[in-house]
């Protein structure tokens, strides 16, 4: 058996540089087709003279110059941009395995083009079933291709339900609790970028560590666990773990709850979706059950994480009210990253949005861009008319 095609959409985030490195350690398994990066020029340049892709995409706003230097030192290599870019290297003939990994709504054409193309798809951009989890679900039945979670919690429920459909009772997602697990409302009201940023367990961009501090990271996963298991909303549930060793569970009719625990470690996840169904070595230290070890879950307090209820909110109303939900949100945690608005506007500006926006059946694909784009507008409204909060 040959060695698998593997495409990167994000190869320059912290998922898509993680799955290179387990790429690399097995080169008689994986060997690297396309990558598409955003404007990291000299990173992504670094990653082709390394991994010898044979085309890459850059972002639509790239500088022509950024281009031309990647023409200009790799003439073998085909060079590409914005979307349809991406497309490109999602759909490439001789890939067979797409690590779907940028951040944001992005991802969502690209990674819906690969599962219609019949690719493996390892998801670990939570937005792109968020925004569609409709269209992406019926696409992997009519193509035949996998989709195959990234995200530690749905990959933790993955490895829980081993292919079992029946007699799920719930399905726990774990939660660090952020950084701001013990803050009061005050504290949170006057909180600043670096100490929202200040993720506790784990090393991640910019957006998904602002996500993670609302906790609207545990709402968009309520959502994409709806779609990948087939589960109710309200068989979804998030338990706060602060030591996050175990990464989800998975509760069955019978009260047996079976759990995934692991090293804080996003290669294990990567591994195990490129992988499947097969189980290889790591090199990655095992978790140490030789020494004491803690677990504490608390549930988490809605007050002070009000986008937790957002996101129930949205997948009871359906439709297109998730797509709403998650672009207010990106323009919103947009708006805090540049000190528009304060930290607790975030999600009074998500609630609002998703009050104001109508919401409509979300059965293509045009009807799912046209709700991302009129739900941006209208936060971008909401933001243009809140006052920053002063620090100090």
């Amino acid at each position: 058996m040959g060695s698998r095609g593997v495409s990167i959409l994000g190869s320059t985030g912290s998922i898509g540089t993680n799955t290179l490195k387990v790429v690399e350690r097995f080169p008689e398994r994986f060997r690297v087709v396309g990558l598409a990066a955003g404007r990291q020029t000299d990173r992504l340049l670094e990653q082709i003279a390394r991994y010898h892709p044979r085309q890459v995409s850059l972002s639509a706003d790239a500088p022509d110059e950024d281009r031309a230097r990647v023409r200009f030192e790799f003439p073998d290599v085909q060079v590409l941009k914005g979307i349809e870019g991406m497309v490109e290297v999602a759909t490439h003939p001789e890939c067979d395995f797409v690590m779907s990994a940028t951040v944001g709504a992005v991802g969502l054409v690209p990674t819906l083009r690969a599962i219609e193309a019949g690719k493996n798809v390892g998801l670990a951009n939570k937005e792109t079933l968020v925004m569609a989890g409709e269209l992406m679900t019926r696409a992997v039945v009519t193509s035949g291709g996998t989709l195959l979670p990234v995200d530690s919690e749905h990959n933790a429920v993955h490895q829980c339900l081993d292919g079992r459909k029946h007699d799920v009772k719930r399905i726990w997602l774990t939660a660090s609790g952020g950084p701001f697990r013990l803050s009061s409302l005050e504290d949170m009201r006057r909180a600043t970028k670096a100490e929202a940023l200040k993720h506790p367990t784990w090393n991640m961009g910019r957006k998904i560590s602002i996500d993670s501090a609302t906790m609207m990271n545990k709402g968009l996963e309520i959502i994409e666990a709806h779609w990948l298991f087939g589960v109710p909303a309200d068989r979804v549930r998030v338990v706060v773990h602060p030591q996050s060793t175990i990464h989800s569970m998975v509760e069955f009719e019978d009260g047996s709850l079976v759990a995934q625990l692991g090293v804080t470690d996003m290669r294990l996840p990567i591994q195990y979706a490129l992988t499947y169904p097969e189980r290889v070595e790591t090199d990655l230290p095992p978790l140490d059950l030789d020494s004491p070890l803690s677990l504490d879950f608390h549930p988490p307090d809605h007050e002070r994480f009000p986008a937790i209820g957002l996101a129930y909110r949205a997948l009871d109303v359906g439709g297109t009210a998730p797509a709403t939900l998650n672009a207010a949100n990106e323009v919103a945690v947009d708006a805090f990253l540049h000190d528009r608005i304060g930290f607790l506007s975030i999600a009074e500006i998500l609630a609002e949005t998703l009050s104001r926006i109508e919401i409509r059946a979300a059965g293509d694909l045009e009807s799912v861009l046209e709700a991302d784009l009129r739900a941006r507008e209208e936060a971008e409204r909401l933001v243009s008319r809140t006052a920053p909060v002063a620090i100090g």
